[in-house]
């Protein structure tokens, strides 16, 4: 299996002297499924920003083929889609096709094809009507749907979800549970809801002061860490 994520060595500072990652090793296969554990502050969250350039430390990053570098930038961001914890941070257009088709018109589509494409991927996430709503007249599942919707558009081979359960009640819950499992592009899920986790990554990480402390089946890594919040 083809890896689309290659990190080695990867070191960042912030300009406060604050170390955040100190030589993070790490691989990501088509089509895998990896839960990012760890405790707040460990570099979780650095370490992904470095995935389509928005942080960049020291170290070799290579996503889909391509090094993480200025004249890939925008090759890379079409690849990784991230869903920020929370989904209002992503939607800011006034209907919500306008907002899921907006990455496909800045990567060079029509407005008729962008607005196809933004149809599909909204279907594909189980909305199929109610396009020219406000994103702000949206319950929490539903914001986070077309936020996703919005990533899907744009067609990714990796998604990376940061904390993507945390605003959203059982049942929002349980029907993202179900799409991201029906979802082939790889996935890497920063949590802190382990049943979550189980239900969806075979394997996890643990991020432990800026480095990965392990990596190995989700169901040991929780245990071996005594990770149940």
């Amino acid at each position: 299996m083809s890896c689309i994520v290659e990190a080695a060595g990867i070191r960042f500072r912030y300009d406060s002297g604050f170390e955040a990652l100190r030589g993070v090793d790490f691989r990501l296969c088509a089509g895998e499924s990896v839960a990012v554990l760890g405790p707040n502050g460990s570099g979780k969250t650095t370490f992904l920003l470095h995935l389509n350039g928005i942080l960049r430390g020291e170290g070799q990053l290579r996503v889909c083929g391509m090094d993480v570098e200025p004249r890939h930038f925008a090759a890379i961001r079409r690849k990784v889609g991230i869903l920020f914890q929370d989904p209002e941070d992503q939607l800011f257009r006034p209907t919500v096709l306008e907002d899921v088709s907006f990455g496909p018109l800045q990567a060079g589509l029509s407005k008729a094809s962008a607005e196809t494409r933004a149809k599909q991927a909204l279907a594909q996430v189980g909305i199929h009507d109610g396009w020219t709503r406000a994103p702000y007249h949206l319950s929490g599942g539903e914001k986070q749907r077309v936020a996703l919707a919005g990533i899907l558009a744009v067609q990714p081979e990796v998604l990376v979800l940061d904390e993507p359960t945390t605003h959203l009640d059982p049942p929002a819950r349980r029907a993202l549970l179900d799409l991201l499992a029906t979802l082939p592009q790889a996935k890497m899920i920063v949590t802190h809801d382990t049943s979550f986790a189980r239900a969806l990554c075979p394997r996890a990480v643990f991020f432990e002061s800026g480095r990965i402390a392990a990596d190995g089946p989700a169901e040991e890594i929780i245990r071996r860490f005594r990770w149940e919040i």
